[in-house]
Formats: structure tokens, C-alpha cells, sequence
């Protein structure tokens, strides 16, 4: 949690370029991307409160930057094949972990009394928020 805090940028956004695998001064420097700035957050939500300003300054940064049709931009390679090869664009990567560190925010946000259980039989099971 601290280290995370410390490479967060000012916007709220995480980056770290390849360079960090040859050169480890560099780690959690570099480009920002939705991705992952993404990742910084599923960390900060393991274990910190859920107003903590780093949180809320990366859930700031995926809103402002998330386009009109809902996507992100990524230009960046974020993915490793071997360290120093070859490395990997994971073109979903932009914006499936966007996507999964808002939703585990708003699912974490909710109160356990906002889940009611309308029907439980063996076969299913079903849950309704709000009642």
C-alpha cells in the first residue's frame, strides 16, 4: 500500500514503463494507462478505506479519461513476454481492468444490508439490491 501510494501520480494515475525490467529504479515510473492505473486501484481497494484520496484520485483519472463510446486509449505496451525479448499488447487490457477496478469499487461501496435475498431454493438463487 505505501509503495503504491508513493508512484501514484498527482491525476490519480499508476504507469510504469518496460524499461523498469532492466532498470529497477525505474518501477511504477512511466507512461500513465488505464490499465495500469487499473491495477493500482484493485491494490489500494485490498486494503484501504474506501474515501482514502488515492482511491478516489483513481477512480477520478479512469472517468476523465475513459472516451465518449465508453473505451479507453492505450498506445502502450503492458504486457511481457520475456523481460528484455519481446513484449505484449493485450488490446482488452485498455479496457477490461478498467472496468473490473470500477465495479469491484462500487460492489465494495455497497452495504451489506443493500443485498436481499427474494427466492432461495437449491436450484437458485437470486439477489436484488435496494429492497
Amino acid at each position: 500500500m505505501i509503495w503504491l501510494r508513493t508512484v501514484q501520480k498527482a491525476d490519480g494515475s499508476f504507469g510504469e514503463s518496460l524499461a523498469s525490467y532492466e532498470m529497477p529504479a525505474t518501477k511504477g515510473l512511466g507512461p500513465s494507462t488505464p490499465s495500469q492505473t487499473a491495477w493500482g486501484l484493485i491494490g489500494l481497494l485490498a486494503g484501504a478505506d474506501l474515501h482514502e484520496p488515492a482511491i478516489v484520485r483513481a477512480i477520478s483519472y479512469l472517468v476523465h479519461q475513459q472516451k465518449e463510446d465508453g473505451s479507453w486509449s492505450e498506445p502502450d505496451f503492458t504486457g511481457t513476454g520475456f523481460p528484455g525479448v519481446f513484449y505484449l499488447k493485450y488490446h482488452l487490457y485498455r479496457n477490461s481492468f478498467p472496468v473490473y477496478a470500477l465495479a469491484r469499487y462500487s460492489n465494495q461501496s455497497r452495504r451489506a444490508d443493500e443485498y436481499v435475498a427474494l427466492k432461495f431454493q437449491p436450484s437458485e438463487f437470486r439477489l436484488r439490491s435496494g429492497l
